[in-house]
């Protein structure tokens, strides 16, 4: 990893308070929903973005949600932190998306399917890992935030952008313009803030699960690169793309019928 970026990840400060106190209510077994939805309503971001989520097609509730203690119960404990380190990062981290082309909104949303692609894929095939991997899809993509500024930095948003519009493995032109790559640089990220080991091992190997230095570390990996082929940031679920992850799923053995499954699904709660 170039020497700028890893100096770029060690300034990074730590993720704000209100997030230290979320994870906190939520690993305490006597915390509660009605706790949880009132440190999120000291944030006007947070809240703001939740509900921007509750509301969305992908989540598909009946309802309007108009208030962060609905938004929460509905959500549940465990969904709700996922989405909150998720809003948490992006805001710290000050997104500029432009060099891959896409708003940051739009670089949102594909988190959120590639996060909700794996919860879907895996939450009948493995239960104890189906929220870590929701998790997992949900910010993979984080270190593309970095990379896109250290673009900017470089004067080369215009060379970089060609190269991504028609890319069909982004990895590869990460690692021509910045000699490292998203999932390298993300697991360096969650590294710095201590996230959970488990996840940034499934998070670095996303590029090359046959590297990974055990099987369920492969398995989980060849699942994330799965998700962001599919997803892509440059045509995220067209027919392309779809095909290409197929592929993968059946090159990595994975579970070609949930996989199929879960893509269903999605395609039903968003158009693209």
């Amino acid at each position: 990893m170039l020497i700028s970026m890893v100096e770029q990840i060690k300034a990074l400060p730590p993720l704000p308070e209100s997030f230290q106190k979320i994870n906190a209510i939520c690993s305490d077994e006597n915390g509660t929903t009605q706790m949880l939805a009132k440190v999120i309503e000291k944030d006007p971001m947070l809240v703001a973005s939740l509900l921007r989520l509750a509301n969305s097609p992908l989540y598909g509730f009946s309802r309007e949600i108009k208030s962060v203690l609905q938004a929460v119960s509905l959500f549940g404990m465990t969904t709700t932190r996922a989405l909150v380190t998720g809003i948490s990062v992006k805001k710290l981290l000050q997104m500029d998306t432009a060099p891959y082309g896409v708003t940051p909104e739009a670089f949102v949303e594909t988190s959120n399917l590639q996060g909700m692609l794996m919860r879907q894929w895996y939450k009948k095939l493995d239960m104890p890992r189906q929220d870590l991997l929701f998790l997992c899809g949900l910010l993979q993509e984080t270190g593309k935030i970095l990379i896109a500024q250290q673009i900017v930095r470089s004067d080369e948003v215009t060379p970089f952008k060609a190269q991504v519009t028609t890319a069909h493995n982004l990895s590869e032109v990460e690692r021509a313009f910045v000699g490292t790559t998203t999932a390298l640089v993300t697991a360096a990220v969650f590294e710095h803030w201590g996230f959970d080991e488990t996840m940034i091992q499934f998070i670095r190997y996303s590029d090359t699960p046959n590297n990974a230095p055990d099987l369920e570390t492969k398995r989980f990996a060849a699942s994330l690169h799965v998700a962001k082929t599919a997803v892509a940031i440059n045509g995220p679920m067209n027919e392309q793309n779809i095909t290409l992850a197929l592929r993968e799923v059946q090159r990595f053995e994975l579970d070609e019928m949930a996989f199929a499954e879960a893509i269903e699904q999605l395609i039903e709660h968003v158009s693209y």
